[in-house]
């Protein structure tokens, strides 16, 4: 891989993937919506450059030269109540498919798109590719919908193809609960959570786009990889990881909030498709991610009078 374009270039696994191949001696041409202020995060390097355009604009986007894989990271509508925005969902899986044919159109020999575990719903099991899919949110619906008519294009066109069911990924950038809650926490507010009772697999930005980079120039056409860190935890105990990289483990309030309605209570990959074929394992422990999220936030002032 020598050339490669990455969508939703400014979230926190764009950013990472932007600097991971940078680092590799990858040139990326990295996109973002017009006008985001967020295009700061992308790296400077003389491997990135960086274009404006939106997710509407990928059917016009033209190309100069040739480029080996293409990264679909772009979404709208990832949080808060536009996960039920139905027209805004299905106008995610119509850009999906323009991101082939943008793909297709620059030579791309792999396609690698960003799923969700939104695509499962409510499963009681370990996340595996072949464990059934049944989303309860358009969002989810729209990113299964989204991977398999994905797949099915890419192999008409003749280019290779890998989808990514990601798992909770934070990073400093994005609007992940461990970015929020350090925030909060660094401001000196308190933090209120439920019981914190549910399982869950974290991961940090870092290790989601080693893993990216793997599978675009390791991964099996067609396969379907569940990218997380592959241990689950009660959320309590990160949580009070968290408070204690803050320095405030007494704005804490486990308990406070009630769980939310279909509340997902297990979120744990299975990895061993994606270490089998690429070699691929999480690097960062949570802590230390943590530590790094806490660097950056306070590095760029994330907090009160600083950026947003």
């Amino acid at each position: 891989m020598k050339r490669a374009i990455v969508t939703g270039a400014t979230g926190d696994i764009g950013v990472a993937l932007a600097e991971n191949l940078a680092a590799n001696g990858v040139e990326v041409l990295a996109l973002a919506r017009k006008n985001s202020a967020r295009a700061a995060n992308i790296p400077r390097s003389p491997l990135v450059r960086v274009e404006e355009c939106d997710l509407s604009e990928l059917k016009e986007l033209s190309f100069g030269e040739k480029y080996d894989v293409f990264f679909h990271l772009g979404w709208q509508g990832s949080y808060g109540a536009s996960r039920n925005d139905c027209r805004m969902q299905a106008d995610n899986i119509s850009y999906t498919l323009c991101a082939v044919e943008a793909a297709a159109r620059a030579g791309c020999d792999k396609f690698v798109g960003a799923g969700s575990q939104a695509e499962y719903g409510r499963a009681e099991g370990v996340l595996s590719p072949s464990a059934p899919a049944f989303p309860e949110s358009a969002y989810g619906i729209a990113k299964l919908a989204a991977g398999r008519l994905s797949a099915e294009y890419c192999s008409s066109l003749g280019m290779d193809f890998c989808w990514a069911r990601i798992l909770s990924v934070y990073g400093p950038y994005g609007n992940n609960m461990i970015a929020q809650t350090l925030k909060r926490l660094l401001n000196g507010e308190r933090a209120p959570f439920t019981k914190g009772e549910q399982l869950w697999d974290f991961l940090h930005c870092d290790d989601a786009a080693e893993a990216l980079r793997l599978i675009a120039e390791r991964g099996r056409n067609g396969a379907v990889y569940v990218l997380g860190s592959g241990v689950c935890r009660p959320l309590c105990e990160y949580v009070y990881e968290l408070a204690e990289v803050a320095g405030a483990p007494d704005k804490i309030d486990i308990g406070a909030l009630p769980y939310a309605d279909r509340q997902v209570m297990k979120l744990c990959a299975d990895i061993a498709s994606l270490t089998a074929d690429t070699g691929w394992k999480p690097r960062v422990a949570f802590k230390d991610g943590v530590k790094k999220v806490k660097e950056e936030i306070c590095m760029n002032s994330y907090l009160k009078g600083g950026r947003s």
